[in-house]
């Protein structure tokens, strides 16, 4: 479903002005973004509007992540990076509220760090609980066929 009054929505559907499409086909659009944090940074939007990846069908999913191959092999070969960041936020730092994952070419030095929390949280020290509740959401979502 197309949102007018979703930005993302009427970038992934060609709706505004003056965007710099690099690929598109039935599912996504791929722009360059209007504020790179190098040149070559590139949104890849689903053409239907989702908020978060786990709403997505399938067929979008996949088109993202082949997407983002075809995209990091163009832009390595033009750019010359160190290596691709490939990011996406969901929730609410879903700045744009609708999905988008980020392919942002980057260069030692550039500036752009990961960071750490500000507020340690001490889960590095609860690898093995955290991996088994993990497993046992993974399975009671299967058992619910999701």
């Amino acid at each position: 479903m197309l949102y007018m009054e979703c930005l993302g929505c009427r970038i992934a559907n060609g709706i505004e002005p003056d965007l710099n499409i690099v690929y598109e086909n039935e599912f996504i659009t791929c722009v360059l973004d209007i504020a790179p944090f190098n040149e070559g940074h590139t949104l890849i939007l689903p053409k239907k509007h989702y908020w978060d990846v786990e709403e997505m069908e399938s067929e979008t999913a996949y088109a993202i992540m082949d997407a983002s191959k075809k995209l990091s092999i163009a832009l390595k070969s033009l750019f010359k990076p160190d290596g691709i960041r490939i990011c996406q936020d969901g929730g609410k730092f879903n700045d744009l509220t609708h999905y988008h994952m980020h392919l942002i070419p980057r260069y030692e030095g550039d500036g752009f760090i990961w960071g750490e929390p500000l507020h340690p949280h001490g889960a590095e020290k609860r690898l093995s609980q955290t991996k088994k509740k993990i497993l046992k959401t993974l399975s009671e979502e299967k058992r619910r066929g999701r």
